[in-house]
């Protein structure tokens, strides 16, 4: 079925509000950036148009069914807009039906929307940048994360090879603004867990790899010698794929490719995780993606908050997701709670490949002295958030 704005929002209206007359209503708007896409060499995996809406409307079908217990309505109102449009001017408008606001949006636009003064009051969860820099310098009071940020996935990469004790990591970067903060995100993790990264290259081919991966690879990986794991950063997901079995070494490849740190990808299946996905899958008939299950988070954390407090103001659901009482069972083995310090909701990370699980981090010997989720990501002693302490 071919996903248009105007469907989703009328689905997403779940329950009538004036189902319970006396129960609390509890209307969650949604704020969808729609981003132009990237021309890629291969076509095979077209992206969505319906990402993260779909794991917004689970969640709402999901609050639901625990709401009608409490007299509790819920409803989604989606604000789609196209490569060119007002996101401002949107959000303004979704800000003044209610403030709690879900948004798919890149990093600079979620920054300008939580600097809005209709946004002073507001309770804003990003679903799906994970740009670090929005957990630490650039972070907002107003903001929480059900995304991960890029640190904690390149950090349980990180604890992955230390695990399995392959130290020497090369890697292949792309071009684009994504693949250089990926990279960027890669170095910090080697460094912060006593590793180092020693040949890059940069992937500039214009050859059709469709038909010469085979030939042109391993001349390109050649001079890449003494590494165990060959790193690869193409988040645009635009040559990644023709890398493993391709290189002059035989070496397994990991980063955007071949072993993969994710929030959420199909092959996870224990901790009620295969459920997740069929209930998804009824919904969407698609597979769940991160971005659908950064959202589903964050909706679900609402109504969480909701059924725990019973109230719906953003100041009262805010304190309460903060707090040490606030958990979210997220379907990956440990409960999912957010950092006071940042707003960061603590994840394991799911290590996988096309067909399997790898591992899950964080992994056997990484402790901490409170969570060992935060081991992956900015802990609060490197922090330089300051927006949450005022």
């Amino acid at each position: 079925m071919r996903f248009t704005p105007h469907a989703a929002a009328v689905v997403a209206g779940l329950c009538p509000l004036s189902a319970y007359a006396d129960g609390l209503e509890i209307n969650v708007q949604f704020l969808r950036q729609q981003t132009e896409a990237i021309a890629t060499l291969s076509n095979l995996d077209p992206r969505p148009e319906d990402l993260a809406i779909r794991g917004a409307e689970l969640a709402t079908v999901d609050n639901a069914t625990t709401g009608k217990f409490l007299k509790h309505t819920y409803s989604l109102t989606l604000h789609y807009v196209p490569v060119g449009g007002d996101v401002l001017a949107e959000a303004k408008a979704a800000l003044a039906l209610s403030d709690l606001l879900v948004t798919d949006v890149d990093a600079a636009t979620l920054l300008q929307i939580a600097d809005l003064p209709e946004a002073a009051g507001a309770l804003i969860l990003n679903a799906t940048a994970e740009d670090t820099a929005l957990r630490d310098a650039d972070c907002r009071a107003n903001v929480l994360h059900t995304a991960p940020s890029m640190a904690m996935r390149t950090d349980a990469l990180m604890q992955f090879f230390l695990f399995k004790r392959w130290p020497r990591l090369a890697m292949i970067e792309g071009t684009y603004p994504e693949d250089k903060a990926f990279a960027a995100a890669l170095n910090r993790s080697a460094e912060k867990f006593g590793l180092e990264i020693g040949a890059t290259k940069t992937w500039a081919f214009d050859a059709d790899m469709r038909r010469n991966a085979a030939a042109e690879v391993p001349l390109f990986t050649q001079d890449l010698r003494d590494h165990d794991v060959l790193l690869v950063a193409d988040e645009a997901d635009d040559f990644g794929r023709y890398l493993p079995y391709n290189t002059w070494l035989p070496r397994p490849v990991a980063g955007t490719e071949g072993i993969t740190p994710q929030v959420w990808a199909p092959v996870v299946e224990q901790w009620g995780a295969a459920q997740l996905h069929s209930r998804f899958e009824d919904l969407a008939h698609r597979n769940m993606a991160p971005e659908d299950y950064g959202a589903w988070a964050a909706l679900r954390s609402i109504g969480e908050a909701v059924t725990r407090t019973g109230k719906t103001d953003a100041a009262s659901l805010r304190t309460y997701m903060l707090s040490e009482d606030f958990e979210l069972g997220g379907f990956k083995g440990s409960p999912q709670t957010f950092r006071d310090w940042n707003g960061q909701m603590r994840q394991p990370i799911p290590l996988v490949t096309t067909r399997a699980v790898v591992m899950q981090a964080p992994l056997p010997g990484f402790l901490h002295q409170t969570n060992e989720l935060d081991t992956l990501g900015v802990d609060a002693p490197e922090s330089t958030c300051t927006a949450f302490k005022e």
